[in-house]
């Protein structure tokens, strides 16, 4: 496994002017890979990650933003579009940086949470499907994976587990499609997320790691010998990120509803985050 730290623990926006510290930050602490989050591509360059990431010796790791103008399932046709041209920069900026893939909850805007008839949701998920097969056709060309987030029930109304994810692969029915797990969400979501590891299997494309209240791995009570021999189960050795957030960074913490601090600073959460998990 190769650990990796999310720009979201540091900055909000991320942009070519935070690159070159955060990725000497990250290596600094001990990181393989810098997730870089693309809230604004207006300001992020591949030029600029290229030179960070080969100045730092870290890779890069391509980690998507879906704000309600970034909608694939809405039913207006051209929020559609809007959401599919979004995707397909990330997926130029990964194919450009060597991201081996686009990461996120790139179903539905984050946030979107409705109650529905049946057949309204079904055609909410039928437009979801729709989309990421035409992002990940334009995805494969390209070399690029594409990982799909389940997301609590506060934060999306459409994706919530990971049998709801691996049925919207299977309705997608592309290779380079799969899932993005995260603890935070798993936590909440699934009856026994180690089991829900096991059921994802190979369909896991990138991994997040954070406890319940989103702090450091280590320093709640997600069972991570549990998380861990079930990744070793599947299969999986690909990278684990550690996604969190804190109130210094308001925009994101008003977001995901982060009020408190989880840690110290962005800096005591990585580098407890990473000692822990590198002790697996």
């Amino acid at each position: 496994m190769r650990f990796g730290a999310s720009t979201f623990i540091w900055s909000s926006p991320f942009g070519d002017e935070d690159v070159g510290a955060l990725a000497q930050r990250a290596a600094g602490l001990g990181f393989d890979v810098l997730e870089v989050c693309i809230e604004d591509p207006a300001l992020v360059t591949a030029a600029a990650v290229n030179e960070a990431a080969s100045a730092a010796g870290v890779s890069i790791s391509v980690c998507g933003a879906f704000g309600p103008d970034r909608d694939v399932s809405h039913e207006d046709p051209a929020m559609r579009e809007a959401g599919l041209a979004y995707l397909r920069t990330c997926i130029d900026l990964a194919a450009a940086v060597g991201s081996p893939h686009v990461v996120g909850p790139m179903y539905s805007a984050t946030g979107k949470a409705r109650l529905l008839p049946d057949d309204e949701r079904e055609q909410q998920r039928a437009w979801a499907a729709e989309s990421l097969r035409s992002a990940g056709a334009y995805a494969a060309e390209r070399g690029v994976k594409l990982g799909i987030e389940p997301l609590n029930r506060f934060e999306t109304d459409l994706v919530n587990t990971v049998e709801q994810g691996l049925e919207l692969c299977d309705r997608i029915a592309l290779e380079n499609v799969g899932l993005l797990l995260d603890t935070f969400h798993m936590n909440i979501e699934e009856k026994d997320p180690a089991a829900a590891i096991r059921t994802a299997g190979g369909r896991i494309v990138q991994f997040h790691a954070c406890e319940n209240d989103r702090g450091a791995p280590g320093s709640g009570n997600v069972d991570w010998d549990g998380v861990m021999s079930a990744l070793r189960d599947a299969g999986y050795d690909g990278q684990v990120v550690i996604e969190s957030f804190t109130p210094e960074i308001e925009e994101i913490a008003r977001a995901v509803s982060t009020w408190r601090p989880v840690a110290v600073s962005g800096d005591a959460l990585a580098r407890d985050g990473l000692s822990f998990l590198r002790g697996f």
